[in-house]
């Protein structure tokens, strides 16, 4: 880390980590639900016997089918599978980039640097148009993908804060830190709608990195272990997959953070997912439980 820029980072992520308190009450009723406790099959309608309770989604854990390297200083803001490579983005004022990775090394080329103002979010690809997200700065980058990298060829202003973004191969969809999936015009970048992301019925914010999957979207849930899958169309989550334990003990470090990134392989069937300064990258399978 540039010691310049050391006492900016740590405000970044003191900052962040700030919503640890209220994302770990979602972290915990995930937890029990993804385990064989009574919470998870049951929960009592109040003085209305027939009241209608939301389906009960799945719930999953995991297995590791090849780890490979990821730098540990990489804060990984976004992550996608594109025409065979890895693209990545990261966060922290002054550090953050966008770059392609090689899966086998994990040696990056970076393609473009942010002001050291902004700092980067979620990443999307649609067509031949990278869109990269800012956290703060309400803007959205986008650049044309060419043979020697990106090329800057236009912003665009948003509200409020932007954390994760994917594609459907039509419009895109982001997240701000909310429990509010927006659908958006990529050309215009105008909101178009929105739906309220909920697991059971209650609110899930802190939609993180998002990654489409078979027509689901699945969104780390920030500072948890845990990935949801959401259906688009109505908000409700799906599925639930547990990745705890995921990266081993020996490989944190006292700046390893927490896990995001979500990454499909759509041709191959391979679902990729690392974390912020973590120093592997898994390939995992999950498995219902």
């Amino acid at each position: 880390m540039i010691y310049g820029l050391l006492f900016v980072t740590l405000q970044d992520i003191a900052f962040q980590r700030m919503k640890l308190t209220t994302i770990l009450l979602l972290a915990a009723g995930l937890l029990t639900a993804c385990g064989n406790s009574p919470a998870r099959a049951r929960k009592t309608a109040k003085n209305n016997a027939a009241t209608t309770l939301p389906s009960e989604p799945k719930y999953y854990t995991y297995r590791v089918k090849a780890a490979y390297p990821h730098s540990p200083k990489a804060y990984t803001q976004g992550l996608l599978w594109h025409e065979g490579e890895l693209w990545e983005g990261t966060g922290l004022h002054g550090e953050s980039v966008v770059q392609t990775l090689d899966l086998q090394t994990g040696r990056s080329r970076e393609l473009v640097r942010l002001p050291r103002a902004e700092f980067g979010e979620g990443i999307a690809i649609l067509g031949d148009e990278l869109f990269q997200l800012t956290w703060q700065s309400n803007t959205a980058h986008v650049y044309r993908i060419t043979e020697e990298g990106l090329k800057k060829i236009r912003d665009h202003r948003y509200a409020g804060e932007g954390w994760g973004l994917t594609s459907d191969g039509k419009k895109l969809y982001m997240t701000d830190g909310s429990a509010n999936l927006y659908t958006l015009d990529p050309a215009t970048f105008r909101r178009e709608g929105h739906v309220t992301v909920t697991w059971r019925g209650e609110p899930v914010s802190y939609l993180n990195e998002l990654e489409w999957i078979d027509g689901r979207i699945w969104a780390n849930v920030y500072t948890t272990d845990q990935l949801v899958i959401i259906d688009p169309a109505t908000g409700r989550v799906e599925g639930v997959v547990d990745l705890t334990g995921l990266l081993p003990d020996e490989e944190r470090t006292p700046t390893t953070d927490v896990l995001n990134g979500i990454a499909w392989d759509a041709d191959a069937k391979r679902l990729f997912v690392t974390g912020k300064n973590w120093s592997k990258l898994f390939e995992i399978e999950i498995i219902e439980q």
